[in-house]
């Protein structure tokens, strides 16, 4: 569906990872296109990705960067998405809603195993997909051998466009294969056509007729053109070349160098007649009729909530009733031109546009606004983001609390990667992200943008404590002050239980010494007391009997009896000789093959216990490796798992065991 003629606007997203070049690229769109001015040096007058402070001072991307631009007389919306995969939430909303995805890769075949992850999550998103090599100039290596090193990344066959034309170790021009014509790079001006010299002429030919083959295998009329030695149409190689991208059959490979400008304006032109309407993109997210499907929202100061999204179907008026999921009607408080850090407000957003929509404070990443009263919901949901790293945070002054918690829910709310959890037990309020780098990044934000002083701390770790050997116990609670006073005697035989069975309380009265009524008092004075133990945590794994007591007809009453019991778990348990418990949880660590001597070495350093491990599925070259970690060891894991892993490696934990902790470790943990 690649025909535009209703004008619609198209949308692409630029994916890949960090350092590729994406914004590079995005900035030389808007150049060649005149979106932005030229300098006197060349290069972009004006700034439009990376305007943030946090982006400034990484050098990279963190959130999502939008522009739009007018090239031949059709209009254009581009997200440039974060590389680092810690900030890869920003994207999940984004890439079923484009109508293509640009795959910016390096040169380097050694760097191709970086695009997996962008490559996994647009076939997930069912998005079709091409890729551009940037920094082509600077390539050491043969375009083959990068084909080679990335083949095995895609899910689908990369098929590349153009051939290089080389001069020594530079990269000078290149062949488009499609057109059968040979280009040279002028730097800061359109490409300039050559006549394909006798040794371009067979390497083109092979060349060619390679690509033809790739496209053959989902077309059975080239196919028989090949077989007969029929030069096959170019009107049918172009048609066949946008019907096959766009239903992610095949993955076209184009090179150039944004930073020079060169293939820019030939990749634009491929994408002008290959990239599908949006009604593709539509169907993708099953949205049946009109609406707005939004990508990202924020709170952008004095604005208020805005929620970036994209149009289909009809065109959104300003003002316009937005009919959400649940059926409620709310109206269109603004509408926004999106340019870099700017926006400007506008009447109406095109079909296919990108426009931040003002005030509507239901809205989410992910969700449908319905155009047409009709309430809808969308086929397509992001997928849960699970916390890899957490920080607890407090406000530095108590006068802060409310406006620090105010300013966290809307930095989760912007931010699918961000969670928040509350931690009635370690009585700590944890910020919790995608890696390290990603909550520290939010709390810069906190501070930049909220103004709230706010202290840090690791998370607290949920140790348990138990027993070691059994004990019969006997407590009075006696207390008189005048009148009524207060009584409860209980005897109570408390016994180590395997790991894992928590707590267990039982009676054994006979002949009404402890009264039938004052047995569950007995029983929540018991719980009390194993709240806390001689070693200052929760007791776990331990069996109490209540075996023999004593009331007073005037004195007992439940209070007195709890109390007993409270009594008989504290004195109780100094002599059931303590030992503490720690949380150990079992992770699923992904990881590239090549790193995983690396992943044991470091699994080991933290007293993890490596299970196993085997082919991760669906991922080539990578590894699951099943492992026992201690809870306390697992805080700061990501980081060192990115470092050794060029940024890719992730997890997935969760409580598996409480396991005796002794030792130094131990005394550093009660103390």
């Amino acid at each position: 569906m690649p025909n535009n003629k209703a004008g619609h606007v198209r949308a692409l997203a630029l994916v890949g990872p960090t350092g590729v070049g994406k914004t590079a690229l995005l900035e030389a769109m808007l150049l060649v296109t005149g979106a932005v001015d030229q300098r006197a040096g060349g290069g972009a007058a004006e700034k439009i990705g990376d305007t943030s402070p946090e982006a400034r001072a990484r050098g990279h991307s963190v959130e999502l960067n939008i522009a739009g631009f007018d090239f031949l007389g059709d209009r254009y919306a581009v997200i440039d998405c974060p590389g680092a995969v810690e900030f890869s939430a920003e994207a999940d909303a984004v890439l079923p809603a484009v109508d293509l995805a640009i795959v910016v890769a390096d040169p380097d075949p050694a760097k191709a195993i970086l695009l997996q992850p962008t490559l996994q999550a647009l076939d997930r998103a069912g998005t079709p997909h091409a890729v551009f090599v940037n920094k082509i100039d600077q390539a050491r290596g043969s375009l083959q051998e990068l084909m080679n090193a990335l083949a095995p990344m895609s899910g689908e066959p990369l098929v590349a466009r153009q051939i290089p034309i080389s001069q020594g170790d530079r990269v000078t021009g290149f062949v488009d294969l499609a057109l059968e014509r040979a280009f040279v790079y002028r730097p800061g001006q359109p490409s300039q056509q050559t006549p394909l010299t006798d040794d371009l002429q067979a390497v083109e030919a092979d060349a060619r007729f390679h690509m033809l083959e790739q496209m053959a295998d989902f077309d059975d009329e080239l196919m028989e053109q090949l077989l007969s030695d029929v030069a096959p149409a170019r009107d049918l190689v172009f048609a066949d070349l946008a019907r096959e991208l766009n239903a992610g059959q095949i993955v076209p490979v184009f090179f150039g160098s944004a930073q020079n400008g060169f293939g820019v304006r030939r990749l634009l032109k491929a994408l002008r007649h290959e990239t599908a309407d949006p009604r593709a993109a539509a169907g993708r997210l099953g949205l049946d009729g009109p609406a707005g499907w939004v990508l990202k929202v924020s709170h952008a100061g004095q604005a208020g909530k805005l929620a970036y999204t994209r149009v289909f179907g009809q065109a959104l008026a300003d003002g316009a009733e937005l009919t959400l999921g649940d059926g409620e009607k709310r109206r269109a408080g603004g509408l926004f031109a999106i340019q870099g850090g700017g926006l400007k407000k506008v009447s109406e957003g095109r079909v296919g546009d990108l426009v931040a929509v003002g005030k509507v404070e239901e809205a989410a990443p992910g969700t449908a606004l319905s155009l047409d009263g009709i309430a809808r919901s969308s086929a397509v949901t992001p997928p849960d983001r699970t916390p890899l790293y957490a920080m607890a945070v407090a406000a530095l002054s108590r006068k802060d609390d409310v406006r620090l918690s105010g300013a966290l829910a809307k930095l989760v709310e912007e931010d699918r990667g961000l969670s928040l959890i509350h931690d009635a037990e370690g009585r700590q309020v944890l910020l919790a992200g995608q890696g390290e780098g990603h909550v520290r990044l939010a709390l810069e934000r906190l501070k930049r943008r909220f103004g709230v002083d706010i202290a840090t701390d690791r998370p607290r770790t949920p140790y348990r404590e138990t027993i070691q050997k059994p004990v019969v116990q006997h407590s009075r609670h006696k207390k008189q002050t005048g009148g009524h006073g207060q009584f409860g005697d209980v005897t109570v035989e408390i016994r180590p239980l395997p790991r894992g069975e928590g707590i267990s309380f039982s009676q054994k009265i006979t002949g009404g010494a402890v009264p039938k009524q004052w047995i569950p008092a007995v029983e929540q004075g018991v719980r009390d007391g194993l709240a806390k133990g001689p070693l200052g945590f929760p007791v776990t794994d331990v069996e109490v009997v209540l075996v023999d007591g004593a009331h007073h007809s005037v004195d007992s009453s439940e209070m007195a009896f709890r109390a007993a019991g409270r009594l008989a778990m504290e004195e109780g348990l100094r002599a059931c000789g303590s030992i503490l418990l720690e949380p150990v949880d079992r992770l699923a660590i992904f990881a590239p093959s090549s790193a995983l001597s690396n992943v044991n070495s470091a699994i080991a350093a933290r007293r993890g216990q490596i299970l196993g491990f085997e082919p991760r599925e669906g991922w080539p070259g990578w590894e699951r490796i099943e492992v026992y970690l201690p809870q306390s060891e697992r805080h700061d894991l990501i980081a060192e798992l990115r470092s050794i892993t060029q940024g890719l490696g992730a997890f997935e934990a969760g409580f598996d065991h409480m396991s005796e902790l002794t030792g130094r470790l131990a005394a550093e943990a009660a103390a």
